[in-house]
Parts: structure tokens; sequence; C-alpha cells
């Protein structure tokens, strides 16, 4: 018994190890819920179960947040809350570009779900190796952190200048290498990522084992929260460099944003001036970090606040601005337009 207090009480990255095991068992709970009594059979996720889904996930980060406020203090409360908004704000691009995937890919709406609560694992795993990584920089060689608020600055500058722009995902490179390496039927094959069939023209006829759309675009989808993970981890290390509290509140942000993805797809064009907003933020948290270097640490009222003062705004004028609209340019049409492409059924001819 005194070796597993001790165990439990040991530190791991600045937090005693049942912190980080007490959060990794709501995630476990909340996933095993999801996948055995919410989804337990393939179906089309509509809007209100969308938004009732978003919803619950939303309360359990909220409640998570007021707990770490009451055992952690203040500060972390705040931190943990304005590192929520910020990623669960910059992940509304990965909603869109998740949905140019599943229109490329033509995934049925029954089997989306399943794509999105596996890319979740792959999700969890990568974002703890950066966030690990990123803190032991951090710890070794402070100094990074002015390279984190350089590079914020210029991607809120960059974000400014490429507000239009739109991932081109027929072009995409790993796409492209993995056409190349693996077989990959012609249509998706129901839920499964891979089937087995014979080659065209095996006289034999010998299954052989076949990657299915479904497959490409579940990568894809881990491929695209790696390259927003590459804004929204430095972001949110400019609020804290407690690994629990970024970590945490990253974690509750996409399994959020995940769960409202069917709600927000089918209205991301209201939100059309929202990355105005986003590119500001990412200027003022980069800028934040130059002043906390030099003239001591920001309140963090200060830091949300402000955060959530900026995204307020661009929210409520973005629905002003787009109240009545439709969308101006449809999903496959969006594909089209990348990629010269409407509406691509299939990954590609199989490769043999």
């Amino acid at each position: 018994m005194d070796a597993l207090i001790s165990f439990l009480n040991a530190p791991f990255l600045g937090k005693a190890a049942w912190l980080w095991l007490m959060f990794i068992g709501i995630v476990i709970t909340l996933l095993v819920f999801d996948l055995g009594v919410l989804n337990k059979k393939d179906h089309e996720i509509g809007v209100k179960e969308s938004l009732w889904l978003s919803a619950f996930y939303i309360a359990i980060a909220l409640c998570f947040g007021g707990w770490v406020w009451w055992y952690m203090g203040a500060q972390s409360g705040m931190e943990y809350y304005t590192g929520f908004l910020i990623e669960k704000s910059l992940a509304m691009d990965n909603v869109f570009v998740i949905a140019l995937i599943f229109t490329y890919f033509a995934v049925p709406r029954i089997y989306q779900h399943r794509v999105l609560f596996w890319g979740i694992l792959g999700v969890i795993v990568l974002r703890a190796i950066m966030i690990g990584l990123g803190a032991a920089i951090v710890d070794q060689f402070s100094w990074v952190l002015y390279l984190f608020g350089a590079f914020l600055i210029l991607t809120g500058i960059k974000m400014l200048w490429m507000i239009d722009n739109m991932p081109d995902i027929a072009n995409n490179p790993l796409l492209k290498f993995m056409r190349k390496k693996m077989r990959v039927t012609d249509k998706v094959e129901g839920n499964a990522f891979f089937v087995r069939q014979p080659l065209p023209n095996d006289p034999n006829g010998k299954p052989v084992l076949w990657a299915t759309p479904l497959f490409f675009a579940l990568i894809l989808v881990e491929f695209a929260d790696v390259i927003f993970a590459v804004d929204s981890v430095p972001a949110i290390f400019a609020i804290t460099t407690d690994p629990f509290i970024v970590y945490t509140s990253n974690i509750f942000a996409i399994l959020g944003l995940r769960a409202l993805y069917f709600a927000l797809a089918a209205i991301i064009h209201r939100f059309k001036y929202l990355k105005y907003a986003l590119s500001v933020v990412l200027i003022f948290i980069g800028a934040k970090i130059f002043y906390n270097q030099i003239y001591g640490k920001m309140d963090a009222w200060i830091s949300l606040s402000v955060t959530f003062g900026l995204l307020a705004i661009g929210v409520i004028y973005s629905l002003y601005k787009t109240r009545g609209d439709k969308p101006e340019l449809s999903l496959g049409d969006a594909v089209a337009k990348t990629s010269g492409q409407a509406n691509q059924p299939t990954a590609g001819k199989p490769q043999t």
C-alpha cells in the first residue's frame, strides 16, 4: 500500500501521477461512453444530437476547469480556461478542413463519426508527445519562448493575408505518398479501414490487403490536426508552461469540437470573419510572451478577457454580417476549386 501511495504521489511533468491518471481515466470513460453507448451502431449524427453531445463535453470541460481552479488556484484555473478557449477557437479551421477531406473521399455521413472517433485516439497520443517535448524544451531552454512568440506573431500576420486560402486536398504530399505505396479500393467499403480482395486480373484470385478511402480520410484528418497543433500548442505555452494545464485544456477542447463537428459543418460559412479575430489573438499571444519576459508575467485575467473579447467580437460580427446568407461555396464546389475534381468519389484508382 505504501508503494502504491508513493507511486500515485510521485511527480510526473510537474504534477503528481494521480492527477494524470485521473484525467486519463476521465477521457477513457468519455470515449467508452461515446463508442459503447451513444454510438454503438453506425448512424448519421444530426445537428440536434451534435449540439447535445457538444454541450455535454463542454459541461465536462468547464467542470474540470472549476476543479482545477479550486484545487490548483485561481491562476491555474484562468490559464486552463484561456487555453481551452484558444484551442477551441483555433480548431474551428480544422472543422472546415475535415469537411473537405470527407467530401473529397465521399465518406458517407453514417461513417464520419467513426473516422472522428478513432482520430481522437491519435490526437491524444500525438498531442501528448508534442506537449511533452515542448515542455522539456522550454524547461531546459527558456529562450525558446521568444521563438514561440515570434512564430505566433508571424502566423497571425500570415493568417490575415491568407484568409481565403483553402487546402489543396488532391495535391497533399501525404496523400500522394500513400497512393504510391498502398493498394486502395475505388470506393468506401462500409465502415472498414482495410479489406481483403483479390488483385485485378489475378488468375489465382488470392485475397490481399487493401486500404479503403475511409483509412485515407483518417490519416489526413490526423495529419491536419498535427498541422493545426503547430499553431495551437505554442499558443497555449504562451499562456502557461504547466504541461498538465496545456494538455488537459487541449484534449477537452478537441473532444468537444469533434462532437460539434456535425453541427458546425453545416454553418461554418457563418463564421467567415472569425479568422480575422483569431489572427489578432495569435498576434496578441505572441506579443504577450515578449511582455512576460521583459516586464513580468501579465495578469491571467487580462489574457482571458482580451482573448474572450476578441473572439466574441469575431463571432458576433460574423453572425451579423452573414445573417440570412447561404454558403457561398458548397464543400463539393470547394473541392472542385482546389483540386479540379468536383465531389471526388474515391481515393483514386486502386494501386497494385
